[in-house]
């Protein structure tokens, strides 16, 4: 059996005010390509399927347009589960009903033990799903004490475990697959995801999920493992944060078999707009920007020019329409540093002069500043007739 863990979708975000849609439309739409491509049996969604718990409209139809592609057209069931981003009680509505179609939403805590069973070519493989929770939701749902979100977690997963024997004898069982939206403590995190809680309480162990044959987890963008191979972050379709820049996108594609998992591959999904962080001085900049095939990618852009400059921002976007943040470090460093005597000697013409060569280009000619001169003249000459004072 083959299917593709994902997360992290985050339709409907905005990125310093600018609509992804565009894009996650682009990407979702390489996800139909391997879907077809690769024949698999399922798709996994594990979490944030949205960017915020009641999305905008514009969200919820394109979610809508990728679910009925899947399921209806494709017919692939498809598992999901409500991640931090995510009303859970919003996404999981007419969940019963929705069955029937092959998705499947796994938003209930009290559900957790009940797996999804997708069955192919004789091979029986069951699905779990551990929607985000904190631990004040287990405490009430459950009437346990715990104190933080690893003993939370770690109480759903025994549940688990111990209602279905899961580790037991393998010739007899089927093979049991997690989804969690959570983060595993020592992964790898970005700056473009939200904290679960403040102070590294929403931290939980990577131990109590070895016993599953594959954990396919949501919450964390980075494509990454953590404490066993079989246990994986697909990392988000797009990058959400210039932090992310280097990061290689996609989602994963698992093969099961009776043993467990054969093959798992990272299948990279190419955006439509990458997000780079570009450094260097403005002319510099400028004119590559002339040749740039990739002019319309999202930028961060870092200026080294040590003076000031008169409308950057609107220079740069001229060539690279999509530069979303300016920072000048060399101007910062500039401005530490002690005033030179030659630079406290710069009278009103020189400065001028500065300010007339950003706006237009070019210095002034030898006509401009005889006027300049004449004017400043006339301007610093005392009133006549004044006596001591």
């Amino acid at each position: 059996m083959k299917f593709i863990h994902t997360s992290d979708w985050h339709i409907g975000r905005q990125f310093h005010n600018v609509s992804l849609l565009e894009d996650q439309a682009h990407v979702l739409a390489q996800l139909f390509e391997y879907i077809e491509q690769e024949a698999v049996d399922a798709l996994v969604i594990a979490g944030d399927i949205y960017d915020r718990s009641v999305p905008p409209a514009t969200a919820v139809e394109l979610l809508d347009r990728v679910l009925n592609r899947i399921c209806n057209e494709l017919g692939v069931p498809v598992i999901l589960i409500p991640g931090n981003h995510d009303s859970a009680e919003r996404l999981r509505f007419g969940a019963r009903q929705l069955r029937q179609s092959g998705l499947f939403i796994v938003g209930e805590l009290g559900q957790v033990a009940e797996p999804v069973k997708l069955t192919r070519d004789g091979l029986e493989v069951h699905f779990y799903g551990i929607p985000y929770n904190d631990p004040e939701a287990v405490r009430n749902r459950f009437g346990v004490e715990v104190s933080n979100h690893d003993e939370a977690h770690t109480f759903l997963v025994q549940q688990i475990v111990e209602s279905n024997g899961i580790g037991t004898d393998k010739s007899e069982a089927p093979i049991n697959v997690l989804i969690s939206h959570c983060f595993v403590d020592g992964a790898k995190e970005s700056d473009s995801e939200r904290p679960l809680s403040i102070g590294g309480a929403d931290r939980v162990s990577y131990e109590p999920l070895c016993p599953f044959d594959y954990v396919a987890l949501g919450h964390l963008h980075s494509p990454q493992y953590r404490g066993e191979r079989h246990i994986r972050y697909s990392g988000s379709l797009l990058k959400y944060s210039f932090s992310e820049q280097n990061q290689k996108k996609g989602v994963t594609l698992v093969q099961l078999d009776g043993d467990g998992v054969v093959d798992q591959q990272h299948l990279p999904l190419k955006p439509l707009r990458d997000m780079r962080v570009m450094e260097g001085a403005l002319t510099t900049l400028l004119e590559q920007g002339k040749t740039d095939p990739q002019s319309d990618d999202y930028l961060l852009v870092r200026l080294t020019d040590r003076q000031a400059i008169l409308d950057p921002m609107g220079k740069l976007r001229e060539v690279y329409p999509n530069v979303l943040h300016l920072e000048k470090p060399g101007m910062l460093a500039a401005s530490e540093q002690p005033l030179k005597r030659e630079k406290l000697k710069r009278g009103e013409l020189e400065m001028f002069g500065d300010f007339f060569s950003q706006v237009y280009g070019q210095p002034l000619s030898e006509a401009q500043s005889a006027v300049l001169r004449e004017t400043l003249a006339s301007l610093h000459k005392e009133p006549s007739g004044g006596g001591d004072a």
